[in-house]
């Protein structure tokens, strides 16, 4: 075998969904992908802003690229969203579990429904979008599933007790979803995003006083990321380079979190 950095790397001909691919992190990850090659199911609520994402794609790109309306909370809605990739390219290579919302109160705040809300967008549909992907990735002998949890998986925020609760799920999920489906050729990781400018963390720049500065100061990089600093993670865990890589949380957070 002669290795070839480009051929780790490349993602010519395979196929990638991307939840909540239309903008912030899933929008600097399907931008990753499809620099890399990779044809591209954007799938998300707002059919009009995925529009946009898909214009733009292809533009600037090249590549295929579809756009799917989906409801992550819906059930049939992600299993239909698979279907619907699978008629039009034949095949899922690899699934990004992006998908996610936060809601800012402490928790004697929070009502039951909104901790419901939170549990269900961010880790109940990354199980059921992993379970739908499973038997197409089995068919075809292998796949990649990469999830986005968060350094709220690492710490605690208190005005984030269900956005870190469900993304701490997702990191222990990814982890069993590794063990069950190695077998399968299946790889199973997770990025773990530090502070990154989205419209998810403008709520959270507005809600929880001093945090945009305290980011800052805490972090060795000296700034917050921007969604293009993920996409270059997600191409290394979508390609044949991590191939001998699953089940791990890899943080994307210029620093934060090995700052005592």
């Amino acid at each position: 075998m002669k290795e070839s950095l480009k051929g780790f790397f490349s993602l010519e001909g395979k196929v990638a969904l991307v939840t909540g691919g239309n903008g912030g992190i899933g929008k600097g990850i399907t931008r990753g992908l499809a620099g890399a090659g990779a044809t591209m199911v954007i799938a998300a609520r707002n059919e009009a802003k995925t529009a946009d994402a898909v214009r733009e794609i292809e533009k600037d790109f090249g590549v295929k690229v579809m756009g799917v309306k989906v409801d992550v909370r819906k059930e049939d809605d992600i299993y239909a969203m698979v279907k619907k990739a699978e008629d039009k390219f034949g095949r899922v290579d690899i699934f990004v579990a992006n998908a996610g919302m936060a809601i800012h109160k402490l928790p004697q705040d929070m009502s039951t429904a909104e901790w419901d809300e939170n549990i269900e967008t961010n880790l109940r549909s990354f199980f059921i979008g992993a379970k739908a992907v499973y038997p197409l990735m089995k068919k075809q002998g292998g796949g990649k599933i990469i999830s986005n949890g968060s350094m709220t998986a690492i710490f605690g925020v208190g005005a984030l007790p269900a956005y870190g609760a469900s993304k701490g799920g997702i990191v222990q999920l990814t982890r069993s979803l590794a063990v069950a489906w190695a077998k399968d050729n299946i790889q199973v990781n997770c990025i773990l995003p530090g502070w990154i400018n989205t419209d998810l963390s403008a709520g959270g720049k507005k809600d929880i006083p001093g945090l945009e500065q305290g980011v800052i100061a805490r972090t060795p990089a000296g700034r917050w990321g921007d969604p293009v600093d993920l996409a270059a993670a997600a191409v290394f865990l979508a390609g044949p380079g991590s191939a001998f890589v699953t089940g791990v949380a890899i943080p994307v957070d210029g620093g934060f979190a090995v700052m005592a």
